[in-house]
């Protein structure tokens, strides 16, 4: 009777031993499991003599570099960002410059068709004052004859021509406080002749 109660303490014991045992490695998994500690290389050849499988420990290194990338991402949005509004500007410089081009060819074309009037106006003025200088001379040429030949070239003449030498004639004697020419010439013409430019001249206004 006394050997069979040793050798149920003595079983007894190493039950009680393998509980603890037990207790002892599943305590330190848990641990483990909440990761207080990494118990799992150290119970790993006592797990697998007492057969149990021992799942490879999954790797979750902290990334040293996190806040570098999303740094540097933030600065490429941002770089991307500046480079749009850039874009834009240049879009916007480049409409400008373009509207700038047309306003700066249509004031060219403006100033060339200044340019051009004035010369047209220059030419006139310098036609008019050739015109009027012609006149002055042709009407003191006449004034210089004889009434009679002065007449007899003036009867050659067209009759628009010659209103504007007898026109220039009457203002020269005015300017110079001189009696004109132009009655006695006109009352040695045939009447016809001396009526039509009478009439003319009082419809031509004076220059």
């Amino acid at each position: 009777m006394a050997g069979i109660g040793g050798g149920a303490g003595v079983a007894k014991i190493f039950f009680l031993i393998i509980l603890i045992v037990f207790l002892i490695v599943g305590g330190m998994l848990w641990v483990d499991f909440l990761g207080l500690i990494d118990a799992r290389e150290s119970l790993a050849p006592v797990l697998r003599t007492l057969r149990i499988d021992v799942p490879e420990p999954v790797q979750q290194p902290d990334d040293l570099y996190l806040l570098d990338r999303e740094r540097l991402g933030k600065q490429e949005e941002a770089l991307d960002i500046r480079e749009a509004e850039l874009t834009a500007r240049e879009q916007e410089i480049q409409l400008k410059e373009a509207e700038l081009a047309e306003l700066g060819t249509q004031l060219e074309e403006t100033r060339k068709s200044i340019e051009e009037k004035e010369k047209s106006l220059n030419e006139a003025l310098n036609s008019y004052d050739n015109k009027r200088a012609n006149l002055e001379q042709n009407a003191k040429y006449l004034e210089g004859m004889q009434p009679e030949r002065a007449v007899a070239i003036m009867l050659e003449m067209a009759d628009t021509e010659l209103v504007d030498v007898l026109r220039t004639s009457e203002r020269l004697a005015a300017e110079s406080g001189s009696a004109s020419l132009v009655a006695y010439w006109l009352s040695l013409m045939p009447a016809t002749r001396a009526a039509e430019l009478q009439s003319k001249m009082a419809l031509k206004p004076a220059d």
